[in-house]
């Protein structure tokens, strides 16, 4: 039973491209079909030439980079496995506080202290609630999105 396990697991790992998340290559993103319009967005937004995916979306350093690439790595595979994540494509809970904290990391230079408080108040003014198209360009057309539904999100997620 252990032979069989550790079979089905690494065919598995190996089908599934399981290697390629160990890295910060934005194609491991599209491993999943469901993100290719993410993706494609990407290559056509701001950032493109600066960060990659896990720059914005995976904490920069240490234990917390390698707790939240394994844990989005098994909710991802979990929800594309059984097919029960949800239409559009949403920001996990507890990701849009990554989010913020790598576009203070990023832009610290810019920014000072303009952003007072946009770690701690829960009712502070995200990075995204402005610059929203600057990951992935134009949220139209991505996955049946609006501008009024991504904000509802990024509120909502606070």
């Amino acid at each position: 039973m252990l032979g069989f396990g550790l079979g089905v697991g690494g065919f598995t790992f190996h089908y599934a491209e399981g290697a390629s998340y160990l890295s910060t290559d934005p194609r491991a993103c599209v491993n999943c079909h469901i993100m290719r319009p993410q993706y494609d967005a990407w290559q056509k937004g701001s950032h493109h030439a600066v960060a990659t995916c896990a720059d914005c979306h995976i904490p920069a350093t240490g234990i917390a980079k390698w707790i939240s690439k394994a844990s989005n790595g098994f909710y991802h595979s979990k929800g594309f496995t059984l097919q029960d994540f949800p239409e559009p494509i949403r920001i996990a809970r507890g990701n849009p506080v990554i989010l913020q904290d790598n576009c203070l990391r990023c832009h610290a230079d810019l920014l000072h202290d303009q952003v007072a408080g946009s770690t701690s108040d829960r009712d502070a003014i995200q990075c995204v609630h402005c610059h929203r198209d600057v990951g992935h360009g134009e949220q139209a057309g991505l996955g049946g999105r609006d501008r009024g539904e991504a904000h509802e999100r990024t509120e909502g997620h606070r």
